[in-house]
C-alpha cells in the first residue's frame, strides 16, 4: 500500500492570509454588534415602559437574548481562529457553530416569546404612545441597521447567524414604524400585535433554514456546493488511475472543507509517474473548492484494507 497524502496545498496556502484577515474582521463586527445591542437594549427597556408598547418591550426581552446570543458568538468565534494542536487536530474553525446554535436557540425562545404576548393583544388590543414608537423605531432601525451593514457578506454561519439577529431587530423596528406612524393618524391599536407576529414568523422561517444548514455541518454531511461523484469522475479520467473508492467530503464550518479517498492505479507506477498522479489529482481536488485532501494511493491488485462497509465504490474499477 501506498500512502500519499495529496494536499490542496496552492489553494490552501494561497488563501491564508485572507481568511485570517476575514476572521478578524468577523471577530471585530460581532464585537461591535453586542455592545450595540446591549447599549440599545437599555434603551429599549426604558423605551417600552415609557411609551406602553408591547412591541418595544417583547423586542427588549428579545434583544437582551440576542445580547447574551452575541456574546457567546464573539467568544466562540475568538476560538475558532486557533490552529490546530494535538487536542483539535483540523484547528477550532467548528467552535464558531457553537455560536451559531446558541444563536438559533436564542432567537426561537425569543420568537416565542414574541408571539406569546403578541397574539392576546389581537383580542385585547392596548394603546401606546405612538410618537415615541416612531423615534425609538427610527433609532433601532439606524443603529440595528448599521451592525447588520457591518457583517453582510462575512463568512461563517456564526457570522450568519449573527446578521439574522440584526435582520430580525431591523424588521421588528420597521414594523414598529409603520405601527406608530398609523397610530399617530388611526385609532388600530391591534396593527401592533399583527406586525409583531408576521415579522417574527418570518424571522423563525428564515432561522430554521439556518439551522439545517448547521446540523448538517455537524453531521458531516456533504457540502451542497460540492459535487463528490463529478470529483471522482475526472480522477478516474487521469490516465494511470483505475478507480476511486471510499470517498469522503465534509465541511469543518461551512466554508473550509475536506476531503478523503483511496485512489487504485493501472501497472506498475514509477516514482515520477506518482509524482505526476498526485499533482494532477491536486489540482482536479483544488479546482472543487477542497481547502484540505488526503489521497492513499493503492498500487495494482492491492486490496483495500478499509472495513468493508466503510468502502464506498462508486463504479466498477478498471482492470
Amino acid at each position: 500500500m501506498v500512502g500519499n497524502h495529496v494536499h490542496s496545498g496552492t489553494g490552501c496556502g494561497s488563501h491564508s492570509g485572507g481568511h485570517a484577515h476575514a476572521h478578524h474582521d468577523v471577530t471585530g463586527d460581532i464585537r461591535l454588534a453586542f455592545f450595540i445591542n446591549l447599549f440599545f437594549t437599555a434603551l429599549e427597556i426604558a423605551g417600552g415602559i415609557w411609551t406602553n408598547s408591547m412591541a418595544i418591550l417583547a423586542d427588549a426581552v428579545h434583544d437582551l437574548g440576542d445580547s447574551f446570543a452575541l456574546g457567546s458568538a464573539w467568544y466562540f468565534e475568538r476560538i475558532s481562529q486557533r490552529e490546530g494542536d494535538e487536542y483539535f487536530s483540523y484547528g477550532y474553525r467548528r467552535f464558531s457553530l457553537l455560536g451559531a446554535l446558541i444563536s438559533v436557540i436564542t432567537l426561537v425562545v425569543g420568537a416565542l416569546f414574541v408571539l406569546s404576548e403578541a397574539v392576546p393583544r389581537l383580542f385585547f388590543p392596548q394603546p401606546s404612545h405612538a410618537p415615541g414608537m416612531v423615534v425609538f423605531a427610527v433609532a433601532g432601525i439606524l443603529i440595528n441597521g448599521l451592525a447588520a451593514l457591518r457583517l453582510r457578506g462575512k463568512e461563517g454561519m456564526n457570522a450568519r447567524m449573527v446578521a439574522w439577529h440584526l435582520l430580525e431587530d431591523v424588521l421588528g423596528w420597521l414594523a414598529i414604524l409603520v405601527t406608530g406612524i398609523v397610530l399617530i393618524f388611526w385609532d388600530v391599536p391591534v396593527l401592533d400585535a399583527v406586525l409583531s407576529i408576521v415579522i417574527t414568523c418570518f424571522v423563525l422561517y428564515n432561522v430554521l433554514k439556518g439551522f439545517r444548514v448547521t446540523m448538517n455541518i455537524f453531521l458531516q454531511g456533504v457540502p451542497h456546493e460540492v459535487d463528490l461523484p463529478a470529483i471522482e469522475r475526472e480522477i478516474r479520467q487521469i490516465p494511470g488511475v483505475a478507480g476511486t473508492h471510499h470517498a469522503h467530503v465534509w465541511t469543518l464550518d461551512g466554508y473550509r472543507h475536506v476531503l478523503t479517498m483511496h485512489a487504485s492505479l493501472k501497472g506498475n507506477q514509477t516514482m515520477d509517474d506518482l509524482v505526476c498522479l498526485k499533482n494532477e489529482i491536486r489540482k482536479v481536488i483544488a479546482d472543487h473548492n477542497i481547502a484540505h485532501s488526503t489521497v492513499e494511493l493503492e498500487l495494482k491488485d492491492e486490496a483495500c484494507r478499509m472495513y468493508p462497509e466503510m468502502c464506498r465504490r462508486s463504479e466498477p474499477e478498471e482492470p
